[in-house]
């Protein structure tokens, strides 16, 4: 099959020639000829005896020209030879002659058939092949039509497949007819060498060695080993599994080598899942975009809003090897906002890929329960409630949301109230709405809200002049207050030391106070130990972006480490850190919204004065405000409350609040033997290689 191997070609010398070599399969040798023409291979090779030039006794066919091209004889799927492919070129040569008795009596008495001056004609053409240590000759039979005899004028070619020589070789060939009519046709052919190719390391360069000699011109071409149509750009993370580099020489016939040195490489991984799109299709397809194939699974999940990681479903879309750029469908009757699509790396990376259905038309989730129905022999059926537990029986004892509303759930869908997704013999999936049951807890809150309403109404008019003032400076806290609750931070950093995590704690603290709804995993280890850094990560950013919150990337020398094994495709080594290290982890999907320029207005950075220089942070991570804190305090805390944040005086009341609860956990990372010699460490020559 033909493959669209060009990414890019560069020529070493003059321009490169596209030439790819056709595959032949078998042994046998075999013969052809131009349309009109029949031809036929004597078997075996016959003895080489020209013999001497005889004289035409009218219309003979001789051969004009050689012709010459490189192919592959393959004997099986990966053992082939090179082949050299011979085509001659045939012509008439000399016409009919009158005899001289007919010249002087005309046409004779005795009426004797004549000879037809328009019959076929046939010619034995000999093939001679000498490539030392081989020599082969060949003899096809060549037989044209008469209404192709025209003297003088070619007739057509006959192709022999084919003579096997090696690499560099010299290769001589002749041709002649037997009887020989005239002086015997040669070609002298020097067959390419290969160059030889090799690809080394040498920090964050890569280097391709190419060994050929300084007299020979060849090309080089990078190319990508996929099948189909490909639209591809070409950047600094274009290293993936599938890339190949290819050279040849600029010569006729050449062959081409080829090494894909990337096949196991790590990086090259990395650098493909970044590059993979998972998209969903209307009505009911999906598919994976990736330059190469992937070793992943793909699962259906229900994501419940703000209650964790996706929750695989087994039916009905099983795990199963993805196959990349291919159209898929879900065999479901109905879409829904909660369903999602899952694709998960085969190998122990942690890379995972999860779109939720038709987002933009169903629009965002819902709090609806998913059923799951079980169905056995004799028509016995079964039901449990997926829940972040697991999934519960209904009209079970258990004291979760579930089990409390068995029966009514099971009202609601025998009386058609809740959503079928998918069926089959085995069970099927339903989804019931749970508004109304929301709305009836609801009901009391309101009910006493509105009670303590009306009793500070009361209180206001009997205590009017008391509570007016009051009223006047609890008004503005109030209006500040309640929007800066209304946001959520999430703070990553990477634990350098236990003085360093002491020091993110005291700013987590002082976030609460000014006040923020803030997420940090010093705070959620237990969650951190039964979910997985990444599942935590993910499942914390999804809630902190839909809640419109900032995600905090807090730099520090060790960070910035991390960084740059990252955007340097070195990779952190496995095991480096903590089972708790959620910087660590997080990467993998904070790298891609800065490269695909997702970041603005979701994050935010911050590094401590004295521990890291400002140029130190990955130049990556400037697309987004980057504070140095305390000094920059008002700022950074004016960026997390958003525009409707309070007036500047108190925005700077809070910031000292903050300074004040930051600088002792401060100064002891500083008093720290080494720990202020690292921000210096870290100068502009350490970010500047981002």
């Amino acid at each position: 099959m033909p493959m669209p191997w060009f990414l890019l070609s560069l020529a070493l010398g003059r321009s490169p020639v596209v030439l790819s070599l056709e595959r032949l399969e078998g042994l046998q040798d075999a013969a052809r000829c131009s349309p009109g023409l029949s031809c036929h291979l004597w078997d075996g090779d016959v003895v080489c005896l020209p013999g001497s030039i005889v004289s035409a006794p009218g219309p003979v066919l001789v051969p004009t020209s050689l012709q010459t091209e490189l192919v592959r004889r393959c004997y099986q799927e990966t053992d082939c030879d090179l082949c050299v492919r011979v085509a001659v070129h045939l012509a008439v040569h000399g016409h009919w002659e009158k005899p001289e008795d007919e010249e002087k009596l005309g046409r004779a008495a005795d009426p004797e058939p004549e000879e037809p001056r328009n019959a076929s004609l046939q010619a034995q053409v000999v093939l001679s092949f000498q490539a030392y240590p081989t020599a082969r000759c060949v003899l096809l039979e060549v037989q044209v039509p008469a209404a192709l005899v025209q003297p003088g004028q070619s007739v057509g070619s006959v192709v022999f497949d084919c003579f096997e020589a090696a690499l560099g070789t010299e290769v001589q060939i002749w041709s002649y007819t037997q009887p020989r009519y005239q002086k015997e046709l040669n070609l002298t052919r020097q067959l390419p060498a290969l160059p030889w190719l090799s690809v080394t390391a040498d920090g964050d360069n890569v280097h391709l060695v190419l060994d050929v000699s300084e007299e020979q011109s060849f090309g080089l071409s990078l190319y990508w080993n996929q099948t189909g149509p490909q639209t591809i750009p070409l950047n600094q993370t274009d290293i993936v599994p599938c890339l190949c580099i290819q050279a040849w020489p600029l010569e006729p016939d050449s062959v081409r080598t080829s090494i894909c040195p990337f096949t196991e490489d790590p990086r090259a991984h990395r650098n493909l899942w970044r590059a993979a799109r998972l998209q969903l299709l209307p009505p009911r397809g999906w598919r994976l975009d990736a330059p190469c194939s992937l070793h992943a699974q793909a699962t259906l999940c229900w994501q419940a809003p703000g209650r964790g990681p996706c929750q695989p479903l087994v039916p009905p879309l099983p795990r199963e090897n993805v196959t990349v750029n291919m159209a898929l469908e879900f065999p479901l009757l109905k879409g829904h906002p909660n369903l999602c699509v899952q694709v998960s790396s085969w190998e122990k990376m942690q890379l995972q890929l999860q779109e939720c259905l038709w987002a933009d038309s169903l629009g965002p989730l819902k709090d609806d329960m998913l059923l799951v129905e079980a169905r056995g022999p004799q028509d016995n059926r079964s039901f449990c409630a997926l829940e972040p537990s697991g999934c519960t029986p209904l009209l079970s004892r258990a004291s979760t949301r579930a089990a409390r509303l068995g029966e009514q759930l099971l009202q609601d869908l025998h009386s058609g109230q809740c959503l079928q997704l998918w069926d089959d013999d085995l069970g099927a999936l339903w989804a019931c709405p749970m508004d109304k049951y929301i709305h009836q807890r609801w009901v009391l809150v309101w009910l006493a809200c509105l009670l303590f309403a009306a009793a500070l109404f009361l209180l206001f008019l009997l205590k009017k002049d008391h509570v007016k003032g009051w009223l006047r400076l609890l008004k503005e806290d109030i209006r500040a207050g309640a929007a800066a609750t209304g946001r959520a931070a999430l703070l990553l950093y990477s634990a350098d030391d236990a003085g360093f995590e002491r020091l993110v704690g005291a700013l987590a603290s002082a976030l609460c106070q000014v006040p923020l709804r803030v997420a940090v995993d010093l705070w959620s280890r237990r969650e951190l130990s039964a979910q997985g850094p990444l599942a935590w990560f993910h499942a914390q950013r999804r809630r902190t972006v839909q809640e419109g919150g900032l995600v905090v990337l807090i730099f520090s020398p060790g960070a910035v480490a991390l960084c740059h094994e990252w955007l340097q495709d070195a990779g952190p080594a496995p095991g480096a850190h903590g089972p708790h290290d959620a910087f660590a982890a997080s990467l993998s999907c904070v790298l891609p919204d800065f490269l695909q320029g997702r970041a603005p207005g979701r994050y935010v950075g911050a590094y401590f004065d004295g521990l890291l220089h400002a140029d130190a942070v990955p130049a990556l991570f400037r697309a987004v405000p980057v504070f140095s804190l305390p000094s920059q305090l008002p700022a950074f805390l004016g960026s997390l409350q958003g525009p409707r944040g309070p007036r500047p005086g108190r925005l700077g009341e809070r910031a000292e609040q903050v300074a004040r609860a930051l600088q002792p956990a401060l100064d002891s990372c500083l008093r720290t033997p080494g720990t202020a010699g690292m921000g210096r460490g870290m100068g502009p020559e350490a970010g500047d290689r981002t």
